[in-house]
């Protein structure tokens, strides 16, 4: 037996058994002392239950407007601007006047050309009638061969010249409408470039407005070549639609159409060019936005939704925390699908009969006792 020195530095047997009976009586607790506090009470955390449901399945994008027509403003024909009929980004009707250029000229032109009309319509009735007669002088024998291909010749001529009078008349008609610019379609008009006064000069490509159209409008964003195949089985069992969210809103202001997938994926992005077409039917939306498009492109039928308050990361992914055996905590890691609202699909990892914990999540650890309190519907 090894002996200890204890106490007072006695080596004996007896000595060390003194010791212990000493050491017991020293761990016991003296009277009056407090007695050891109960277990901590179960943590109160509010539980909801998995929400089984049919659900749309969307693809959201960053997405920026673009107007269907944007056109520059310029006169075909040159002259001094006389009249600007639409103010500075007014909206304007199809067929609205937006600008005059004086007709003065033109006007004369059209005179010119209307005269020589009449002038040669005169010399081919004549001539024609002419002709009429030479016809029964030849038959007869009174008009030599000669003269009646002269008379023939003569209103193949004439008429020849009213077609060419007639052709010059169109044109100075036409010159004189191109001294009103007209609205090509319905739009709004840009800031005024040229003032009235202004010697307006074809050649020189003097511009005086821009015209873009407003309604209906695009709006244009960038799929990816993974979710190419998705959008292209959705447009294929009918019209794919979109919700557009301005910048800050979560509610949908604007509802189109997908009306344009392009043809090639870009080789540096892994992306394609596709659009859908918005009515904007109150003209609020302006070329050039930034915008948000949500894609409507199927249903997803008995899918698994829990709060995404509920969620948590960590280095292994998605998890929440559930009500176990014995009202204690359990981690679960989730595979997520598409979100519905404020719930996130769930695509494995928990069952229907699963407690969600969604509140006191910071307080809470695997193992943990808890008092679970459902939540009102």
């Amino acid at each position: 037996m090894r002996l200890w020195k204890v106490g007072f530095g006695v080596t004996t047997t007896a000595a060390l058994l003194a010791a212990g009976v000493y050491l017991q009586i020293w761990n016991q607790p003296q009277s009056g002392a407090a007695a050891p506090s109960p277990a901590m009470a179960a943590l109160p955390v509010p539980v909801t239950k998995i929400v089984k449901k049919t659900i749309p399945i969307y693809l959201e994008y960053s997405a920026r407007t673009e107007a269907i027509r944007d056109v520059t403003l310029q006169a075909k024909i040159p002259g001094y601007l006389e009249e600007q009929s639409a103010a500075d980004g007014g909206d304007v009707a199809a067929g609205d006047l937006l600008y005059k250029i004086d007709q003065r000229d033109y006007q004369a032109a059209l005179d010119q050309a209307n005269a020589q009309v009449k002038r040669d319509e005169a010399s081919l009735d004549y001539l024609s009638a002419n002709l009429k007669r030479g016809d029964k002088l030849a038959n007869s024998g009174y008009l030599a061969k000669d003269s009646y291909d002269q008379r023939l010749s003569a209103v193949r001529q004439a008429e020849a010249a009213l077609a060419m009078s007639r052709a010059n008349q169109r044109i100075a008609e036409l010159n004189l409408s191109y001294t009103e610019i007209r609205a090509p379609f319905a739009g709004r008009l840009g800031r005024n470039q040229a003032p009235v006064g202004t010697l307006i000069s074809p050649s020189a490509g003097t511009p005086l407005n821009t015209l873009i159209q407003l309604k209906p409008i695009y709006v244009t964003f960038n799929p990816s070549e993974t979710e190419l195949e998705e959008i292209q089985a959705a447009r294929a069992v009918g019209a794919v639609e979109g919700d557009v969210f301005l910048p800050g809103s979560d509610t949908a202001r604007y509802h189109g159409n997908l009306s344009f997938i392009d043809n090639a994926i870009s080789q540096s992005t892994g992306t394609i060019v596709a659009r859908a077409t918005l009515d904007n039917a109150d003209l609020t939306l302006m070329p050039g936005q930034y915008v948000r498009i949500r894609l409507h492109v199927g249903e997803q039928a008995n899918a698994l939704l829990v709060p995404q308050v509920a969620l948590g990361s960590s280095q292994l992914g998605k998890y929440v925390y559930v009500v176990g055996e014995g009202n204690k905590v359990e981690q679960k890691l989730v595979s997520l699908g598409h979100n519905d609202g404020e719930f996130a699909t769930v695509l494995a990892g928990v069952k229907e009969s699963d407690q969600v914990i969604v509140g006191n999540l910071q307080k809470i650890f695997p193992g943990m006792e808890v008092s679970p309190q459902a939540q009102a519907d």
